[in-house]
């Protein structure tokens, strides 16, 4: 081609700079036995727009459905009557094994593929939050963001990682390497799943709660560290109190602090997390991630006591507070721990 037809911009460099905001918002809702036919939030979040074609997926945490062996059941019942197509329900392992297995997200993309399910259409993903997060990486990159509602069945999930925008797999032996910020279309904390948790499981969820009420609300501590007693034994009223006011300070952070997407360097919400995941990876993930967090969140507040950044009633409050709630220390995984290098 005659370069004296090509358009010639002249000597100076120009740019075009492109600008544009995205408003989001979605509903965290709490609410029980969701699949009841009297209960109808799940079908408000699930609204069929005219004219328009609309599927629903349902992705489920194994251990969710052995526990409830009546879901399935009670999904295909709740949509029967409806205008929505009901996909077969995808069941997938718990934890991090959902996580580690990449061919379980090509079998996401193959069943939307089959049933052509769109971006009008939905996943609901139910289980807890690294099915959540699986599930949610894998509505993300479908289609470039079929509708997710997640339906978080821990209470670790319900009160963080339900709530939030992130999903994410693991890669090249990382925790959460790989993944997507993308908000849900809407989140459903129904108690009823909670009822099957272990002890181990309801105390895990907590840990997260404490965490949040450190680092963004003083008056929240001094009530979960006055309730110290009824939450060790799980009193319903006290986990309910501890499980929306997690969630409702994670909400907060989120969309107030000015980095919901993580772009800066700071992250006050993974107070406790720097050590917590390489803790979970020496356990072989044997340890729940909230008797991580809780360790790792021990260890900072030693740390910053060892600064002067914590005076010693303030440590032992801390200290004090996750013992008891049972959560105990890992010394033989701690002492595994580069502290210092992982600090450099």
């Amino acid at each position: 081609m005659d370069s004296a037809r090509l358009p010639q911009f002249g000597d100076q460099t120009d740019e075009i700079v492109q600008r544009f905001r995205v408003d989001y918002s979605y509903p965290v809702a709490f609410t029980a036995d969701t699949f009841s036919p009297s209960n109808d939030l799940l079908a408000k979040y699930c609204a069929v727009e005219p004219g328009r074609h609309v599927s629903v997926m349902p992705i489920i945490d194994s251990g969710v459905a052995a526990n409830h062996p009546q879901l399935i059941s009670s999904i295909e019942a709740y949509f029967d009557s409806s205008q929505i197509t009901l996909v077969p329900a995808m069941v997938v392992p718990g934890g991090e094994a959902c996580k580690n297995a990449p061919e379980l997200v090509d079998q996401v993309m193959e069943t939307v593929a089959q049933f052509a399910i769109d971006r009008h259409s939905y996943i609901i993903a139910i289980g807890g939050g690294a099915v959540l997060d699986f599930a949610g990486f894998a509505a993300a990159i479908a289609h470039r963001g079929i509708r997710l509602i997640r339906m978080p069945t821990t209470v670790l999930a319900q009160n963080d990682a339900g709530v939030g925008v992130k999903n994410a797999v693991n890669a090249v032996g990382r925790k959460n390497f790989v993944g997507t910020f993308a908000p849900p279309h809407a989140v459903i904390n129904d108690s009823q799943f909670l009822a099957t948790l272990c002890d181990r499981d309801l105390r895990s969820g907590l840990a997260e709660t404490v965490k949040v009420a450190l680092i963004k609300d003083k008056s929240l501590f001094e009530r979960i560290f006055a309730m110290r007693e009824p939450l060790a034994r799980f009193a319903d009223e006290a986990m309910d109190f501890a499980i929306r006011e997690g969630a409702r300070l994670h909400l907060q952070h989120i969309g107030t602090s000015g980095d919901p997407f993580e772009r800066g360097s700071a992250r006050p919400l993974d107070f406790g997390h720097w050590s917590a995941h390489k803790i979970e990876q020496l356990s072989g993930y044997a340890l729940r991630h909230g008797e991580a967090v809780a360790a790792g969140i021990l260890l900072d507040s030693i740390y910053s006591h060892l600064l002067g950044s914590l005076d010693d009633k303030e440590l032992s409050q801390i200290v004090n507070l996750y013992f008891s709630l049972g959560f105990e220390l890992p010394v033989n995984l701690l002492n595994q721990l580069d502290v210092v290098g992982a600090l450099e």
